[in-house]
């Protein structure tokens, strides 16, 4: 087995398809077939079953999917530390949507103004995204609220955050000081997108109390949410750190849900084979040290 054949294979993955991997790779659709039947002649394996026009992967071609993700991935990064041996290489950060409205660009000052001279690339998106971006080496590190499902990632906390349900303050339920779960099914709720923490968090805690959840819209913005709950179309659940500010000026309501504590832990999350450089173990402990300067 040569990067080449790891190469092919995983083109061939990712298009779905002998004839998109040919084009990708600059290659012959033959010339990519016969790749893919030297792996399966050498090991004994069936790497994909061809079903018509369509290519469906076995589970001995995902078990090399796993295995090849890495081996490239390791490659790549031994390209990158030789290449970029005279200077810094770029950190790059995932955050989920809240962590980003709360969290990231103070993380991001911290980090400036400790290393000046490193290059920081961050991007937004959902747990489950940011999830799919580590496993493609797309990021280097992720900072998520959600749970993670892949065995191939470590996580390690940083930050304890709580959610909370606002409404508008004309909604009759605002002038409670104490609510069941159960009350909340009468709201209309606008939710997080699905893939998003805060919505996986919410529900999972309604459907353990056994009430259900009228969900009239989803987006993937919290400013958004904020903004319909105040137009008076429903309630919503976020962060209180994203809705203090409103509370205490009037423009949304808290709902005190009684016995029920909807918290969550922040995580620094990263690849288990990922070499950890200096640079991003000095992210992971700006996280851990966040309370010296959040």
């Amino acid at each position: 087995m040569t990067l080449r054949h790891l190469s092919v294979f995983l083109a061939v993955c990712e298009e779905n398809s002998m004839t998109g991997a040919a084009k990708r790779l600059h290659m012959t659709q033959p010339s990519v077939s016969q790749t893919i039947k030297e792996l399966e002649d050498a090991y004994e394996v069936c790497l994909f079953e061809r079903l018509g026009r369509r290519l469906h992967i076995t589970p001995a071609g995902q078990s090399l999917l796993a295995y090849g993700r890495q081996i490239l991935s390791l490659t790549a990064q031994a390209e990158q530390a030789l290449h970029s041996f005279s200077r810094t290489a770029p950190v790059r950060i995932g955050a989920s949507v809240t962590i980003g409205e709360i969290f990231l660009v103070e993380l991001l000052q911290q980090l400036k103004s400790r290393h000046p001279a490193q290059e920081i690339l961050s991007e937004i998106h959902n747990t489950s995204e940011l999830e799919h971006m580590l496993l493609r080496d797309d990021i280097d590190l992720a900072l998520v609220e959600g749970d993670i499902s892949s065995p191939y990632l470590l996580s390690s906390p940083f930050m304890v955050d709580e959610l909370v349900v606002v409404a508008p303050p004309s909604c009759p339920l605002a002038q409670r000081t104490s609510l069941s779960v159960q009350e909340l099914c009468s709201l209309t709720m606008y939710l997080r997108e699905e893939g998003s923490g805060t919505r996986d968090l919410f529900l999972q805690t309604m459907e353990q109390h056994h009430a259900a959840v009228h969900i009239a819209g989803s987006f993937n913005n919290t400013e958004a949410l904020k903004k319909v709950v105040m137009a008076g179309l429903g309630a919503t659940i976020l962060s209180r750190r994203l809705v203090d500010e409103d509370i205490a000026a009037g423009r949304l309501a808290l709902l005190p849900v009684d016995r029920v504590a909807f918290k969550r832990i922040f995580k620094v999350v990263r690849h288990k084979d990922k070499f950890i450089t200096p640079p991003l173990q000095a992210v992971i402990q700006a996280c851990q040290q966040h309370d010296q300067w959040f």
